[in-house]
């Protein structure tokens, strides 16, 4: 989920200490992302992580900006969904905070699943991603499973190898083949 959160304040002239900086109000809503931390903690996909990851504020070096709008990056686990992490981080600031979207939440597969289980007993180890696929809209248990390096993923110089594929390629040919449902 992304969060866009603008702190107001009032404009005014920097050398008359006129107006209330919102930057300085955005920084106090920017520590408090930055030290809270929500109770239930997911055993495969971790805490919900929250990220500020852009500021923007400011139109003169000599004029108290009347806003500060920063963006919070948000990783909900299945204990959250989007709606309730929302409503938590909205109490949570004193900054306006609107979500772009509420539509991909947090997904899971339980690990005593067949599929799962075909993994485990092959080898293959299993771990909560951090990162957002369409495996978020899928109305039934899924995993997100793929060759490669999930680190490459979306950089500039993204590659596979042909080795990886071929890897790949064989392993999901024995998890289907040995799957029982």
């Amino acid at each position: 989920m992304v969060l866009d959160c603008t702190a107001h304040g009032k404009s005014g002239h920097a050398a008359r200490e006129e107006g209330e900086n919102a930057i300085y109000k955005a920084i106090a809503d920017i520590e408090k992302v930055r030290n809270f931390r929500f109770e239930r903690i997911s055993d495969v996909l971790g805490a919900v992580k929250l990220s500020v990851t852009m500021i923007n504020a400011g139109t003169q070096h000599n004029v108290v900006p009347d806003q500060c709008s920063f963006v919070v990056d948000v990783r909900t686990n299945e204990f959250y969904p989007n709606q309730e992490a929302l409503r938590i981080i909205d109490e949570l600031l004193d900054s306006e905070v609107v979500a772009r979207s509420l539509r991909l939440n947090s997904s899971s597969i339980a690990v005593d699943h067949p599929f799962v289980q075909r993994g485990i007993k092959m080898g293959i180890s299993y771990y909560g991603s951090p990162t957002t696929s369409d495996q978020a809209v899928i109305p039934y248990p899924s995993v997100k499973i793929g060759p490669g390096d999930s680190a490459r993923s979306h950089t500039a110089d993204e590659y596979i190898l042909i080795s990886e594929m071929e890897e790949g390629y064989r392993i999901y040919v024995d998890l289907l083949t040995g799957l029982v449902i």
